[in-house]
């Protein structure tokens, strides 16, 4: 059975090693500086920005979702978008995954939002396997440009 919660200033060290998980996963190194500011922001009333864990039964941390919410020229209601997810491996194909994804769902009705969106990496076969039960792909590309 997972329980799935905001995430309290008391949980950053169990945080910590999901987000970096998370960041190896895609080959990235966030600054410690910008991970600092991140989680602050998780726990800024004022921010837009909130995180969930996924609990086992023995109270490890074994996932993480961080949802952002923001306005939208498409709807007059406010958008939600889920920025990362991350299931520790032997959690994987559990339902963790999902749980995590519909717990922002909530989130997102529960603050009246038009849309949930998210993305992830062509490459990751296995969360695209999830997400394609749980959502519709909606055929955009994302392209970045360098600031």
């Amino acid at each position: 059975m997972t329980t799935i919660r905001l995430l309290q200033p008391s949980d950053r060290a169990a945080w910590e090693p999901l987000w970096q998980g998370y960041q190896r996963f895609y080959e990235v190194a966030i600054p410690a500086a910008t991970t600092e500011l991140t989680w602050s922001r998780f726990h800024n009333p004022a921010e837009p920005m909130h995180a969930f864990g996924a609990f086992d039964e023995t109270g490890r941390l074994v996932g993480i979702v961080h949802a952002i919410f923001h306005r939208s020229t498409w709807f007059p209601e406010w958008t939600c978008y889920l920025q990362d997810l991350y299931v520790e491996a032997d959690q994987r194909g559990l339902g963790t995954g999902a749980a995590l994804i519909d717990r922002v769902a909530d989130l997102a009705r529960e603050h009246g939002a038009g849309r949930l969106y998210w993305m992830t990496h062509e490459t990751n076969e296995r969360a695209r396997r999830l997400y394609d039960q749980v959502a519709q792909r909606s055929g955009f590309i994302q392209y970045r440009k360098q600031l």
